[in-house]
């Protein structure tokens, strides 16, 4: 759906994106991270025809970015950070001269209407958007980006100024939108990404560093792939048992961080999944397990490790 080869762009002696190649598919909702002035900005404004390139093509729906702009955009929704809103007008006329640009073929009143609803603005449909919260002229740019129903969703920074719950929404709403639409998601706030995302891009100094599942990732730069967990139950007996558990090769005491409780570090043997068959054998004993988190890196942890070095781009 998005094709992405050998993707080049210089400025005189300066190369903000260098040689790079990606492929989003059907369905797949990809996660584009990137420390600021990393390049990932420049790639976002070339993918959307926004930019030239120096080099490479872009495909996106088949159409080349260069060859065929018009067919290319006009598979595109795009929120950019700041979405391009025109404050005196309504919601309703902004959205109606958004379906009028875009050439929109769809019953026009029942898509609009649809989109609102989707994006929880009806009840300001007539309001001016200068008279708008942050949150809902984020939620006007984001129902722009879906007028017309493109197949491709470019989404950067798309919780921008919503508030925990409005973020939870728009969250749950990419991924209901991700079952029908291609989508870029471009965001700072890397648990956001993790929850969202199928697969994750990252690029630092204008080259691609890392692409590949949140998981994987983890999997692949842990040096650390114990377990940390907490059971209320007594501590020799407990340790006991853990190091019975299928695939443990050690297990160490942690001491007590809660009352009642004690915290254990679990080795397990390369490859081996002990989660299973420790709780069965906790739950046998009646030992509740309080918390249980694993010890390998964070998609956090992974970001500040492949970008530390990443200069401006």
């Amino acid at each position: 759906m998005i094709e992405v080869k050998n993707l080049t762009k210089r400025y005189g002696s300066h190369t903000a994106v260098n040689d790079i190649s990606f492929e989003v598919n059907e369905g797949e909702i990809l996660g584009f991270l990137g420390p600021n002035g990393a390049g990932k900005s420049t790639t976002m404004n070339i993918l959307t025809g926004y930019l030239s390139s120096t080099s490479g093509t872009v495909k996106i729906n088949g159409f080349d970015v260069l060859e065929d702009p018009q067919s290319a955009k006009a598979s595109i929704g795009y929120l950019p950070e700041h979405p391009p809103l025109y404050l005196d007008m309504t919601v309703r006329e902004y959205l109606n001269f958004m379906y009028d640009l875009k050439k929109c073929t769809l019953p026009r009143e029942p898509h609009i209407a649809e989109i609102c609803r989707l994006m929880k603005i009806t009840d300001v449909y007539g309001r001016l958007i200068k008279n708008l919260s942050k949150g809902y002229r984020q939620r006007v740019g984001f129902a722009q980006a879906l007028i017309g129903n493109p197949p491709v969703l470019i989404l950067d920074e798309p919780t921008v100024g919503l508030d925990p719950n409005q973020i939870i929404e728009i969250r749950s709403l990419i991924k209901k939108l991700g079952k029908k639409h291609t989508v870029i998601l471009s965001s700072h706030i890397l648990p956001e990404i993790q929850a969202v995302c199928d697969r994750i891009v990252i690029i630092s100094k204008g080259e691609i560093v890392a692409d590949d599942t949140a998981a994987a990732l983890s999997e692949r730069y842990s040096d650390d792939h114990s377990l940390q967990v907490r059971v209320a139950g007594p501590e020799a007996e407990v340790k006991t048992l853990l190091e019975k558990v299928s695939g443990v090769e050690r297990v160490a005491v942690l001491g007590e961080k809660e009352r009642g409780t004690v915290d254990f570090a679990i080795y397990p043997k390369e490859g081996a999944d002990v989660r299973r068959d420790m709780f069965e054998r906790l739950a046998a004993r009646n030992w509740p397990i309080f918390s249980l988190q694993s010890m390998q890196m964070t998609l956090e942890d992974i970001f500040i490790t492949l970008t530390k070095q990443g200069g401006d781009r």
